[in-house]
This record gives C-alpha cells, structure tokens and sequence, in this order.
C-alpha cells in the first residue's frame, strides 16, 4: 500500500521515523512518500521536501512566510494527487497539515493525524476540523484522551513512542567512555545547551544562554564544559558566529548522549526537554521569541506552563523561564541550583520518574502503524 506522510519540523521526523519504521514492519509492500527530515529519510521512504525549507515558528514569521507556505501548499495537493496514497498521514505541523486534511478528505483519502493540534493550549476551533477531517486521531499524551473526549473526539492513546527511541539510542549499553573520547572531553560537570532546532529560536536563545555562561566563568572559573547540542536542521557555521570565541563545544548527531553525560540542561520548551526528562537530565527551560508575537500569544495561550513534562505531570518538575525572565541572570541561578541544591535535583528526578511511567509501555509506534494499516483493510482497532 502507499503511505503519505508529513512532518514540518524536528520532533516530527523523530516521531516520523519511528512511524515509518512501524508501517513497513506492517506492510512489507509499503510505499512511502514523505515531507519530513533525516530520520524519516534513514528509516525508509522517498523525501518529497526537508522540513528545514519549510518549518517557520511564531505568528509575526508565519506572515513574512505566506507566498512560500502557499506554493508549499499547491506543490503538496498535487503531488498527493500524483501519488494516489491509500493514507494520509499527518503528523503534527498542524497550520499546515490541517490544510492538507481537508484537501486529502475531500478527495476520498484516508486521512490520520497522528499528533493533533495543541488545541487544548489555543485553537479550539481547530477540532471541529479534525473531527470533519480525519478518520483517526492518534494521540501521544495521556491527559489528551479525556480532553478530547469531554470535546466530543475520539482519540487513540498507545502512548508516547519518545520513550523507545530515547533507550534505543542511550540504553543500558550507552558507553559514556567512548563518548568522551571521542569528543576530547575531560573531567568536570557538562551543562548541556539546547538552543532549538530553529534559527529564529536560535538567535532568541542561544545568546542568553552564552551571556549566562559568562557570568558562570566569573563566579566559578572553569568549574563547567559547556556541551551545545547542534540541531540537525541547522548547519554548524550557523552556530559559530555564535560561540567562536566561548568555552562552548559543538557536537552534532548525538544529542541523547550530551543529555546523559551532562550534569544539567539549558533547553528551549519543546521535544527536547520531555526528551531530557525521560534520560533524567536536571533542567531549565528557556522559551521566546518576537516581542509581538509573545504578545499576541499570550493573550490566546491558556496554559500556566510550555513544557510537555510538566504537562504531563500536571505539576512543575523544573522551572520554566519564559520571554522577560529568559535572562542570563536568571538563567545563571538555576544553573548553580541545578548543580548544587541535592534536595531539589532529588525531587526533580523523582518526579521524573512518575512522568515516564504514565507515557505507556513500549512500542507505542508500531502499534499505531498497526491500527493505521489495520484501518485501511478494514479492520481497524477501537480507540481507548
């Protein structure tokens, strides 16, 4: 059978490849066409578009966007159209993606969104779409399936497939030795920094957290190594212009291994820091952008925090410092916390581990390839 699927951004070809990976486990026939990146393009499928050329983040951007994401739009229509798929399958990306399922269902396709829209933050409207729109919701946190059901969608929950491919890739046999030789570390506690997968959130982020490195080297002169896990979609020169001149490392490809070897993380809100907190990797969360657009966003957010750990606890594990308390200041503070307070590291990880124990068993991906070809033969599983 032929599967389309799209992602628009990092998270998604991580959730992606996992997918794709489950859908030929499946389907030993299938045929996948994708928008997505080098996970998705490692675990099998033909790469329509790489979602560096396509992701954009906050409102304000999205507007400087619009004449490319309308061609990204029309070449995606007919390239479906092209393909024929037997499956739609939408992941995440929801501006765009909610487009493509109308598209997709009005013209007979099967369509999954797997990952729905954050609606449950802002955009509620935006259920009325999935619901007219998709003929399955998977979904990967456990407090969406009440909420979507008080709404009047059923959703499917196999839980969060993050887990698997975290201890795929740094499980029991994770050799830290080989790590740190082969990046010529030594050694003194690593702070990990995260500073996004997209420029915008790059140039927001990565600055403050380099100003707090300064005030860290004042108050404790060479205590740190300063370990900056380099996005996959951002190219390396990129950072230098950034940290050329700083105690800063690059290292690329390996960003679960800089979390478990890192004594605490600087992290932009996002997969990264549900990924940090599932390695146990104390953190705080730094999140910003645009002044307008945290504006406007702030009047429609109805969330008190931006991170899925503490959203899927329904408490804060760590703090959260977001747009006006992103300082270098503020940022040094929780460093120094994170490294030196016992009892809060302790509770930390604590919490950590009643997080990870409600993001399901293992597998969760392969089960939801399972109920999505299942699906297309007509006999799909019932949704819980």
């Amino acid at each position: 059978m032929r599967y389309y699927v799209i992602a628009g951004e990092a998270s998604g070809d991580l959730h992606g490849a996992n997918l794709i990976k489950g859908l030929l486990q499946c389907d030993s026939s299938a045929r996948i066409r994708f928008w997505g990146g080098d996970g998705m393009a490692a675990a099998g499928g033909e790469m329509v578009r790489h979602y560096r050329d396509s992701a954009v983040m906050g409102i304000v951007e999205v507007i400087g966007k619009l004449g490319k994401i309308a061609d990204n739009l029309s070449f995606c229509r007919k390239d479906i159209m092209e393909f024929r798929p037997d499956a739609v399958i939408l992941i995440d990306y929801p501006g765009f993606n909610l487009k493509i399922a109308r598209f997709a269902h009005g013209q007979g396709f099967k369509v999954f969104y797997y990952i729905p829209p954050k609606v449950w933050a802002r955009g509620e409207s935006r259920i009325k779409s999935l619901r007219k729109y998709t003929d399955r919701v998977f979904i990967i946190f456990p407090f969406e399936i009440e909420y979507f059901r008080r709404k009047g969608l059923e959703v499917t929950y196999h839980g969060n497939p993050l887990a698997d491919t975290v201890e795929a890739r740094i499980g029991k046999n994770w050799d830290g030795k080989r790590f740190i030789a082969s990046h010529g570390l030594d050694d003194r506690p690593a702070i990990a920094l995260l500073a996004g997968s997209r420029k915008m959130e790059i140039d927001y982020l990565l600055p403050r957290m380099l100003q707090a490195i300064e005030i860290l080297e004042k108050r404790t002169p060479g205590k740190f190594q300063y370990l900056l896990a380099a996005a996959p979609s951002i190219e390396r020169e990129y950072y230098c212009k950034y940290i050329s001149g700083t105690p800063v490392r690059i290292i690329e490809n390996d960003t679960y291994s800089v979390l478990k070897y890192s004594e605490a993380a600087i992290i932009s809100s996002g997969t990264a820091s549900l990924e940090a907190a599932i390695i146990g990797t104390p953190q705080v969360v730094c999140y910003g952008f645009n002044y307008i657009t945290y504006l406007i966003a702030k009047a429609i957010v109805r969330l008190d925090t931006v991170s899925l750990a503490n959203m899927i606890l329904g408490k804060h594990i760590f703090r959260e410092l977001i747009q006006g308390d992103c300082t270098a200041a503020n940022i040094t503070d929780e460093i120094i916390r994170l490294t030196e307070d016992a009892g809060y590291i302790a509770n930390m990880k604590k919490d950590y581990s009643m997080m990870r124990s409600m993001l399901g068993e293992r597998g969760a991906a392969g089960r939801i390839a399972a109920d999505i070809v299942g699906e297309i033969k007509g006999k799909g599983n019932e949704s819980i």
